[in-house]
Formats: C-alpha cells, structure tokens, sequence
C-alpha cells in the first residue's frame, strides 16, 4: 500500500562524517522535521567528530523517535564498507523508514543500494562530495561512475543550491527522479546581532581548516598585505586537517605576531573577534557560515564559488576571484578603505537572508520534496 501525502513520515537521515555544516544542516532539518511530528532518526560515524559530535547527537537523540545511531564507516572505500552495510541494512529493516535520506557520497551510496518497495524513497543531498572531485582524475573518474550507476536508484535529489544542480547534472547527467533545490537556512536567533569583541583582529576565518575551505589562501593574502605597508591581523576560528601545515605556513611567514589560532568555537563567537568575515573557498556549495554571518549583520567578502553567489545575489562587489590571492589581497584592502560601504552592504545582505534562507523554509521545502517524490512514487 502506497505512502499517503499527508501522513506523518519515518524519516531516517544518514551521513558518514557528522562535522561542519553537513551535520549541522542535519540537525536542524531533523529537529524541524520532529517538531512537525514525523518520527525521526539519524545515522552517523562514529570514527570522527569527537566530542563536539557526540555532544551535538547526544542533545537531539531525546527527540529522535527512531534513534541516533553511530557506526564506524571510513571516508575512502574500504573493506570495512561491507560490515557498516550488512549493519546498516538490518538498521534499516528493523526501523522500516519511509524515507531515506543520504547525505554527501558515502551515505549517498549506501542509502541507495537500499532496495525500492512501495512505501519507501530514497533520497539524496550530495553537499558537494563526490562533486568535489575532478572527473579527469582517477579517483573523479570512479566516483562519477559510482553517481551514474546510482543516478537512477535515486527518487529525490535535494540540492542545497542551484549550483549544486547544475554541476551535477553537467557531470553526472539528468536523473529520471525529482530534482529540487532547497537553500539552507538559519533559526530567528541568528539574526541578533553580534558585538564585536574588544580584542577583534581586522579579519577572522570561522570554518574547517581543509584545502577546499583556502585558509592558507587566506594567510598568503595577509603576507601579501603586510608586505604592502598595511598591518592587517587575522584570527583563525577552527580547526581540522590542515591545522598544523597552517601553523607551519604562519611561521614560515613571520606572522607569528600578526595570526592567532583560537580553535573551533561557535560561529558567532567567531565572527566576534573579527572586523571582516573572510571566505576564502577553493570551492563549496552553499555553505552555512556565509548565510550565519550574513543573517547576524556580519561585514563579509567571500570568493566567488560555489552556489556562495546564489547566497550574495547582487552584492556582487562583496565577492573575488577563487583561489587567487592577488584578488583576495585587493577585496580586503577595498572593503577596509570603504567601510561604511562594507556596513551598508551587510545590512542589505541580512535583510536578503531573512527573505530567502530561514530554517522554516528549509524544512518545509524538504517535506514538500518527499511529498512530491511519493505522489510521483
């Protein structure tokens, strides 16, 4: 018997890695979605996020009817894939959700290889993943063949951006099942503002400190500054892989006394101890610390990637050319000059967030796609 449109939903969200916006996107879909009285649950690893993860999962876990639910499953393929699977799979037959909902590749894959039935539909939000990968490197080559072959065991993708989309579907190719873009969005408590600390550098980076994210893209363009005439400081707010070959790269620059490390925080505690928000993205989809910030009033230029356009519309003066550090420099030293420019354009920026990007529009966007999806179903 087919699923009915209006029913309350068993919803089960999975990912492999519960850290950075994915997991906070999660989160927040997932508490929506428990407000509105579906039964929801969560699947994650349980190899990363440490404490901050588990402190996250262990605060939603009361309100997830079907469980929060941590299994070890590594970010390469792996021989190991096969246990979460033969796990997973039972997890799923005992739950019996209606919806499955991966997010990012791994998760993507293994909600997928989940057999179709009448009353269940597989639901997919890549987050980039995959997509991150150039298709004319072996390991981009494997992982656009993997999509391919999933792209039809797929009845609903739910892109976080039309960007998102597009590359998909240009790589990729056009699925048969529903394709919807929802954007991310943010909780009424965000759009208070935040004050601006007494120690605040000229600029901060809040975020994950990987290659993609660029904050060593950031450190160079601080060099070139100084090296320039103008003492510009930075506080990096975050911490991750590449925290070490940054601490490396600061030394190596003798800007020892002009960057501070103050490890992960909240973001809003982050933007606080900043004059200007930084976004130095190599690449992203539409990432949650560029929509915080921007909700909360936070003067901000970014690199001009990603669906992170789709976030400005047009403020296109507040956005640089990726991965050029000479364009970086020139935006930060703009901005600084023109501050009251910098001030009005946050203000018109939040006032655009508060249309277009809030939480409840998130959550009802997805339920209306799984709705979609199972009438089509």
């Amino acid at each position: 018997m087919a699923t009915s449109t209006d029913q309350p939903l068993r919803i089960l969200h999975t990912v492999r890695a519960p850290v950075g916006g994915i997991i906070r996107h999660i989160l927040d879909i997932a508490n929506g979605q428990a407000e509105r009285g579906h039964e929801v649950g969560i699947v994650a690893d349980s190899l990363t996020g440490g404490e901050r993860a588990d402190a996250a999962l262990a605060e939603i876990a009361p309100r997830m009817r079907l469980g929060v639910y941590r299994l070890p499953v590594h970010r390469e393929p792996h021989p190991t894939d096969v246990v979460f699977w033969a796990r997973f799979s039972r997890l799923i037959r005992r739950l019996n959700p209606q919806v499955l909902h991966g997010h990012g590749a791994k998760a993507g894959v293994f909600v997928r290889l989940a057999s179709r039935t009448a009353n269940n539909i597989r639901v997919y939000t890549p987050h980039g993943g995959s997509l991150h990968y150039s298709p004319d490197t072996l390991a981009g080559a494997f992982y656009s063949r993997l999509e391919r072959a999933l792209m039809n065991r797929t009845e609903l993708f739910l892109f976080e951006s039309a960007f998102a989309r597009d590359t998909y579907q240009r790589v990729i190719g056009v699925p048969s099942g529903l394709v919807r873009c929802v954007f991310n969005g943010v909780t009424a408590g965000e759009f208070d503002p935040v004050a601006l600390a007494d120690d605040a550098t000229d600029l901060v980076y809040v975020g994950e400190f990987r290659h993609i994210k660029g904050a060593d893209l950031l450190v160079d363009a601080v060099a070139k500054l100084r090296a320039g005439g103008r003492q510009i400081t930075l506080t990096l707010a975050g911490d991750g892989e590449e925290t070490a070959s940054l601490k490396a790269q600061i030394e190596r620059l003798k800007l020892g006394d002009a960057v501070r490390f103050i490890g992960h925080v909240k973001a809003r505690y982050g933007f606080s101890k900043g004059r200007l928000l930084v976004v130095p993205s190599r690449g992203d989809s539409m990432p949650y610390v560029v929509i915080e910030a921007a909700a909360a009033g936070i003067p901000m230029i970014a690199a001009n990637v990603g669906g992170i356009p789709e976030i400005f519309a047009s403020h296109t003066d507040a956005l640089f050319k990726p991965s050029d550090v000479d364009a970086m420099a020139n935006a930060i030293a703009a901005v600084i000059d023109d501050r009251d420019a910098m001030l009005a354009r946050a203000r018109l920026l939040r006032e655009r967030i508060f249309l277009h990007f809030s939480q409840k529009s998130m959550v009802e966007g997805i339920i209306s796609g799984y709705r979609e999806a199972f009438a089509k179903h």
